[in-house]
């Protein structure tokens, strides 16, 4: 199998964990401008995100992503680049397992900014080997997404709360395993219930304040209007967002492509530069 960042298929060798620290000089909100063959488009990066933000521009002010393709295409979904193989490459070639010597640490700032359209995020190695969910040091990807009904929220918000519920289940019954041994020992059914009942009403009442159990408002109402990729929050930082040029991005996402999603034309980033 080839290795590649993917969103899900994550088989890149480990990276070594380390990153250079932030300069401080660095404005809390920048603006970067992307020149492709189908055009501009501006992103801001988040201040929140302070890793992410400082990396990004150091990647961008040494010419780094000047001359890479966006290797990965999937309409309805996102569009990719970051890969350093990508340039000056032959056609048909396989993309997607280079990167940079070094991952950043995850950002989560959720449910603030989350994967709605145009949302900027990296991409990551898959949680078998990064538990921790570090992102990959330059590569990222842009949001497409398509547009979700309140119903299709809702379940994907069952969907979550099942998830966190058997995790979280697990956990705490493995916290307690001394005392669910000694319960099954003595072979009394309605002692065990008791205990697996107050482990239930334990994470219950923390799932309420987990805002990965219920969508806030403002993502119920971008994902309904302008759409995303809600499955993918609180997963992958996300540490920017377009704010010109989403046209642009929709015809990235629209071309043609070949095998493992890579535009069969190719698509490049002629420059990229801070504003």
């Amino acid at each position: 199998m080839r290795k590649s960042f993917f969103l899900f298929l994550f088989c890149v060798n480990c990276l070594a964990t380390s990153f250079a620290q932030e300069n401080d000089s660095i404005p809390t909100m920048t603006k970067v401008s992307f020149e492709t063959n189908y055009g501009k488009f501006i992103v801001e990066l988040y201040p929140e995100t302070v890793k992410h933000r400082a990396n990004f521009i150091k990647l961008v002010n040494s010419g780094y992503y000047d001359g890479l393709l966006f290797h990965r295409v999937i309409a309805n979904f996102m569009i990719q680049a970051g890969d350093p193989k990508s340039k000056n490459t032959s056609a048909g070639s396989v993309l997607g397992s280079g990167d940079v010597s070094y991952t950043i640490p995850a950002e989560f700032i959720y449910p603030q900014y989350y994967h709605k359209r145009g949302a900027l995020a990296a991409a990551r190695q898959g949680d078998d080997t990064n538990p921790k969910k570090a992102s990959s040091g330059a590569q990222f990807y842009i949001v497409q997404g398509h547009v979700y009904t309140v119903n299709d929220l809702r379940a994907l918000e069952r969907k979550a709360q099942r998830i966190l519920v058997r995790d979280a289940y697990q956990k705490k019954l493995a916290e307690n395993k001394s005392l669910a041994y000694k319960l099954k020992s003595e072979k009394d059914p309605a002692k065990y219930d008791v205990l697996q009942d107050s482990i239930m009403r334990e994470i219950r009442n923390e799932l309420d304040d987990n805002p990965k159990y219920k969508f806030s408002k403002q993502q119920i109402i971008d994902y309904t209007t302008i759409g995303g990729t809600p499955h993918l929050d609180g997963e992958y930082t996300v540490f920017g967002e377009v704010i010109e040029g989403l046209d642009v991005i929709d015809k990235i996402s629209k071309v043609k492509v070949g095998k493992y999603d890579r535009p069969i034309e190719d698509v490049k980033i002629l420059s990229a530069k801070c504003l």
